[in-house]
């Protein structure tokens, strides 16, 4: 049924193998845990619904649904739960969880619950949260463009919130009830990910045990959304010109031709004029995409968006584990003067910050960890400093601002001192995918042959940058 998976927590090992058993029966594809620790490990972007019990030794299930909530708002939890605990099942759907089980439930109950909420969207429309006029202004055109089918490109910095609005767009459709269908095009091996999109029959290729469908049909009257499609080789993005074109896909090994009804949405932080004019870009997929652009400013330029934000990722990690603290003016004076090179994800590397520093029930000025003080073998010197470094070489001097080494409280530009070069070989390797990540507009492929490395490779180094909240190209 389908290439997404669900995910099983269940602590009772003869349960989780009959709930694993019944799902895969029906042709859903299933990876199983007995833990919340190793759900949280397992939880990643082929993940389409959790069901999970709720007490379990360690974490219980009414956290991990707050810790998911807060990583992954969309996805589906179902929670399940003995009649002694159906209380607290109704308070976890109160803060996020779609639905909850009362054990023992039938196999057909599982399947059913299965059915309506795998690959769908959980979050609610307020996840694409705005507040200053230019935002607010992109948000009523979204709610407008989302009554028609007309393809959409978002173009934008990496970790703006592109995806959130394509969700927003989505939940704002006539077809809200059906998937919304997500794919990173540059998260998948490029071997694989024509399979992802288009599906393969059994023994198509070497592996392919029996027959997938692809990302399109698992969005079949619903939405799919594709991510970094500039990343996409020119290759492929020719049989992904045909598929939105005719509206119809073929899998892998097959000459059956499949009728889609799915909206495509995109999204991309290349300069797709550019990425036309070199010939990385087919400019007739780019015209089948951009049929209606819109385009996410930075989180710098709309510093009424970073209150809003914040107090909604504050909520988000707080839940109803814990009181939500205020914030005082002081604190949020530092958050909105602060430029936000990593947009969202680095605002959302602070709040948790700020949670686990904070004393009493208020967040205080010298709780916000901002990413702009780094060290360096015990030498220490700000992103200001570092700017205006006349002797440093401004290549270095620019990955160096955007790289996170290390906080430093309490600190003045007395105390630090300008290095003329790095002397960590890890800050070098960031200054290098940094620098050709730039001079290739951001194109991961590109940038991967550049540097002699393999694409997955940079993908995981990449990766690792953005959770510490760098602004990557």
């Amino acid at each position: 049924m389908s290439i997404a998976k669900i995910l099983v927590v269940e602590d009772d090992s003869e349960l989780q193998e009959a709930l694993v058993d019944t799902l895969s029966l029906n042709g859903f594809d299933v990876i199983s845990v007995s833990n919340a620790e190793d759900a949280l490990v397992a939880l990643d972007d082929d993940i389409g619904m959790v069901f999970s019990d709720i007490r379990m030794d360690g974490m219980d299930g009414y956290t991990l649904m707050t810790r998911i909530r807060a990583i992954k708002p969309y996805l589906p939890i179902v929670l399940m739960t003995a009649y002694g605990t159906i209380e607290q099942a109704v308070d976890a759907m109160k803060s996020g969880a779609v639905d909850y089980i009362v054990k023992p439930f039938e196999a057909s109950v599982l399947v059913e619950k299965a059915k309506v909420y795998f690959n769908r969207d959980a979050s609610s429309e307020d996840d694409f949260v705005v507040a200053d006029p230019a935002t607010q202004q992109l948000k009523a055109m979204a709610q407008k463009v989302a009554e028609s089918d007309a393809s959409i490109l978002i173009s934008g910095e990496s970790g703006t919130g592109k995806e959130v609005l394509a969700r927003f767009i989505h939940n704002q459709s006539n077809r809200a009830k059906q998937p919304f269908v997500a794919i990173n095009c540059a998260a998948i091996p490029e071997g694989m990910l024509e399979a992802m999109l288009f599906g393969h029959e059994k023994g198509a290729f070497t592996g392919a045990a029996k027959a997938m469908p692809g990302k399109f049909e698992q969005a079949q009257h619903g939405t799919i959304f594709l991510d970094e499609i500039g990343e996409m080789k020119p290759e492929l993005q020719a049989k992904l010109l045909r598929v939105v074109q005719e509206k119809e896909v073929e899998r892998i090994g097959s000459a059956k031709l499949i009728q889609l009804d799915v909206r495509v949405l995109s999204a991309s932080n290349v300069d797709m004029k550019r990425a036309i004019s070199v010939g990385e870009f087919r400019e007739d997929l780019f015209y089948r995409l951009n049929v209606f652009p819109m385009r996410l400013p930075p989180l710098r330029d709309r510093p009424r968006d970073i209150v809003a934000i914040a107090e909604r990722l504050l909520h988000r990690h707080c839940g109803s584990a814990r009181v939500e603290p205020m914030v005082s003016a002081q604190a949020m004076k530092r958050l909105i003067q602060y430029k936000w090179p990593g947009n969202i994800r680095e605002l959302d590397n602070v709040i948790q910050r700020a949670l686990v520093m904070m004393s009493g029930d208020t967040i205080q000025e010298q709780d916000i960890l901002l990413d702009d003080v780094y060290v360096i073998e015990g030498a220490q010197q700000t992103a200001d400093s570092l700017s205006e470094s006349d002797s440093m070489d401004s290549n270095v001097s620019q990955a160096l601002r955007e790289t996170v080494v290390h906080h430093v409280e309490d600190s003045t530009d007395a105390d630090f001192k300008p290095l003329k070069y790095p002397l960590d070989l890890k800050t070098r390797e960031t200054e290098l995918i940094l620098e050709t990540l730039k001079q290739n507009s951001g194109h991961r492929q590109k940038t991967a042959e550049d540097l002699n490395i393999s694409p997955r490779t940079l993908r995981y180094k990449i990766a690792k940058l953005k959770e510490l909240g760098v602004a990557v190209p």
